[in-house]
C-alpha cells in the first residue's frame, strides 16, 4: 500500500487523490466494474420492514446510469452473472446463509426490431397496406398490461429468474407459490406501450417458498428508478460544493430539512436493476428466533457480491447460444456505502472488489488512516482526529451503538450490520441522517433508501460524528445539499419507487436555479413523502 500524501500535496493533486466514483456510493466506483455495468452493484440496502418488523428486506442494486429512454435493447439482467445476498449471523464474516438470483433471457418475437411495443388493444395494418401485408393483419400489439397471459404479446424480450437460499451446506430452490415462474419487470417504456406501468410492475412482486417448511419470502425483480441521490458534478469538480448548499456545510435549516435539496440530484431520472428480496428473521438469525436489540444475536451482517463464469465462450447467433465453464469468479461485492468509494485507494480497488469480507484486514491501514479525511482538511481547512482512526471500528466490525454490548466484534469485515431487534421507524419520525441524528433504525444500523449516506460518510470519515471534541460545527455539518431522492420511495415492499417513463422523465440540469423537475412519479398512495422542494412542477417542466 502506498503512503499517504501530505496534506500540501493534496491540495494540489485532489483530482487523483479522489477516485471516480468516490462519492457515488458505487456507481462505476472501481476500474472493473466501470467496465462491466451489468456486474456492477451500485447500493446495497439493509432494513426491518417497515410494515412486518418480524422481517429484513434486502436490496441489491445494479448497473448504474440507466438512461429511460434508451431503447431498443432497454436493460436486461445479464444472464451470465450471478447475483447473491450473503449474511453472516455467528460474527466470523462468512457468509451463513446466502440467496441467489440468476435470470434467463427469451426473445419471443425475434422478427421486432424492439424488445417491447404495444399500444391500445392492437393496431392492424391499415387499407393501404402495401403487399404482401394484407389489410388487417395485426402489426402492433395490444398495450403491455401483464408479464404473462393476455397482455403480455408486446414483452418480445422477456426474463424469467430463479432465486436459491443455501443454508447450512444445503441449496434450497425458492418457488412462486402460485406454481408460476416469476418475471423481471421490464423498463417503463412509455404510456402508449404500458398505459399502467405501476400496477404492472406490482405483479412483479412475487410470494416464494422452498422445502423444508421455507416460507414467507417475497422477492422482486427489474428496472427501478434510481433511489440514490447526490451532487456528483460538484463532487468531482475538486469538492466545489454550490453556495446555495453553503459552499459544502449546511446550515442548521438546511439540516434540519429531511425534504429540501439545494443543489441538483445528479442521479435524478435515471433507472437502475434492482433485486428486492424480503426474508423473516427467523431464517436469518443463527438460532431462527427472533431477539432483542440487546441480545448479541439480534445483529447480523450482510453484503451483496456478483460474479461470472471464469470462461465463457460466445457462439453466435444468439446470446442463448454462449457456453460457460461453470466456475465463477466475484467480480464486485459490497457491504457499507462508503467503505470502497471513500476508503480504498484506487490502485486496490479492484483487488478489494474480487476479495472476501473476512480478509479485509489486509485494507486496515485505509481504515486508520483515511486519505479523505486528509482531503477535507487540505481543501476546507477543518481539524480531523489524527490517526490511528480506530472510532471507524464499528463500521467494520461488530460495536456498538449498532450491535448489543457482548457482541462478539469478529475480524474487521466490510459489512452492513443490522441489529434485527430495533423496530423500524415510523415515516413521520424517519430520519436521512439515521442514526447520527437519534432514528436508530438508520445507517449506519442497516440502511434505508431515504438515508443519506453522503452526508453521513463526509461526517463520520471526517471525525465530525463519532470522535470526542470532533462532534462540532463545521464537521458536523458537511453535505453536498441534496438530502433526498427526487421521487419518493414506496412504504410497502419493494419499497424502491418504480421505474421512469422513457418517453416522459428529463434530467435535472445543474444549471437551472428552479432545480426544474417534475419528474413523472407513480400515483400510488404508499409513496412516502411527495418530491423534495426544489424539483420543480408541471408548469416549470410541462409534460403534454
Amino acid at each position: 500500500m502506498s503512503k499517504l500524501r501530505s496534506a500540501a500535496g493534496l491540495a494540489l493533486s485532489l483530482l487523483i487523490a479522489v477516485p471516480p466514483g468516490a462519492f457515488a456510493s458505487s456507481h462505476r466506483e472501481a476500474p472493473i466494474t466501470a467496465l462491466d455495468h451489468a456486474a456492477d452493484i451500485t447500493d446495497f440496502y439493509a432494513f426491518v420492514s417497515y410494515d412486518h418488523p418480524d422481517r429484513v428486506t434486502f436490496i441489491l442494486n445494479v448497473d448504474p446510469f440507466l438512461q429511460p429512454s434508451n431503447g431498443p435493447n432497454y436493460f436486461p439482467f445479464d444472464p451470465a452473472v450471478v447475483y447473491q445476498i450473503k449474511i453472516d449471523n455467528n460474527n466470523d464474516a462468512l457468509a451463513d446463509v446466502t440467496f441467489q438470483v440468476q435470470f434467463q433471457t427469451e426473445i419471443r418475437d425475434p422478427g421486432l426490431f424492439t424488445s417491447f411495443a404495444g399500444a391500445g388493444s392492437g393496431i392492424d395494418a391499415p387499407a393501404n397496406s402495401p403487399a404482401p401485408v394484407a389489410p388487417g393483419t395485426p402489426i402492433v400489439p395490444p398495450a403491455v398490461t401483464s408479464l404473462e397471459g393476455p397482455g403480455a404479446a408486446g414483452l418480445s424480450l422477456r426474463q424469467q429468474f430463479g432465486v436459491f437460499m443455501i443454508k447450512g451446506g444445503k441449496s434450497i430452490a425458492l418457488h412462486n407459490t402460485t406454481g408460476s415462474p416469476m418475471f423481471a419487470v421490464p423498463s417503463n417504456v412509455g404510456p402508449r406501450t404500458m398505459p399502467d406501468y405501476d400496477a404492472l410492475a406490482a405483479q412483479g412482486i412475487y410470494s416464494v417458498e422452498g422445502a423444508g417448511g421455507v416460507s414467507g419470502i417475497r422477492v422482486f425483480a427489474g428496472t427501478v428508478a434510481d433511489p440514490f441521490f447526490i451532487d456528483l458534478g460538484a463532487a468531482f469538480d475538486s469538492f466545489n460544493f454550490r453556495a446555495g448548499a453553503g459552499g459544502g456545510f449546511l446550515t442548521a435549516v438546511q439540516d434540519a430539512n429531511d425534504q429540501l435539496n439545494t443543489a441538483p440530484n445528479s442521479v435524478a431520472g435515471f433507472n437502475v436493476n434492482t433485486i428486492a428480496i424480503e426474508v423473516p428473521v427467523s431464517l436469518l438469525t443463527s438460532d431462527g428466533a427472533i431477539h432483542a436489540a440487546t441480545d448479541p444475536k439480534a445483529t447480523i451482517g450482510s453484503w451483496a457480491t456478483t460474479s461470472r463464469p471464469v470462461t465463457t465462450v460466445r457462439r453466435p447467433p444468439a446470446p442463448a447460444e454462449n457456453v460457460f465453464d461453470g466456475h465463477l469468479a466475484q467480480v464486485q461485492r459490497f457491504g457499507n456505502p462508503l467503505i470502497n468509494e471513500l476508503i480504498i485507494g484506487t490502485g486496490s480497488k479492484d483487488f478489494w472488489s474480487m476479495s472476501q469480507p473476512v480478509n479485509d484486514s489486509q485494507f486496515a491501514a485505509f481504515d486508520l488512516d483515511p486519505l479523505l479525511a486528509r482531503v477535507f482538511n487540505a481543501v476546507f481547512g477543518i481539524n480531523i482526529p489524527a490517526p490511528p482512526r480506530t472510532d471507524l471500528l464499528p463500521l467494520v466490525t461488530y460495536a456498538a451503538p449498532i450491535a448489543a454490548p457482548g457482541t462478539p466484534a469478529g475480524p474487521i469485515a466490510d459489512l452492513m450490520r443490522l441489529n434485527t431487534g430495533v423496530p423500524p421507524t415510523p415515516m413521520a419520525k424517519r430520519r436521512r441522517l439515521g442514526l447520527l441524528a437519534g432514528d436508530p433504525a438508520g445507517f449506519p444500523n442497516g440502511r434505508r433508501l431515504t438515508d443519506d449516506v453522503v452526508d453521513i460518510a463526509e461526517r463520520v470519515v471526517s471525525g465530525g460524528v463519532l470522535s470526542p471534541g470532533f462532534n462540532v460545527a463545521p464537521n458536523n455539518l458537511l453535505g453536498d445539499g441534496v438530502n433526498a431522492p427526487d421521487v419518493p420511495p414506496q412504504e410497502t415492499f419493494p419499497y424502491v419507487h418504480y421505474a421512469y417513463s422513457g418517453r416522459d422523465s428529463r434530467h435535472i440540469s445543474p444549471g437551472d436555479p428552479t432545480g426544474c423537475g417534475a419528474q413523472p412519479t407513480s400515483t400510488s398512495p404508499q409513496n412516502s413523502d411527495a418530491p423534495p422542494a426544489n424539483q420543480g412542477g408541471p408548469a416549470a417542466c410541462p409534460v403534454d
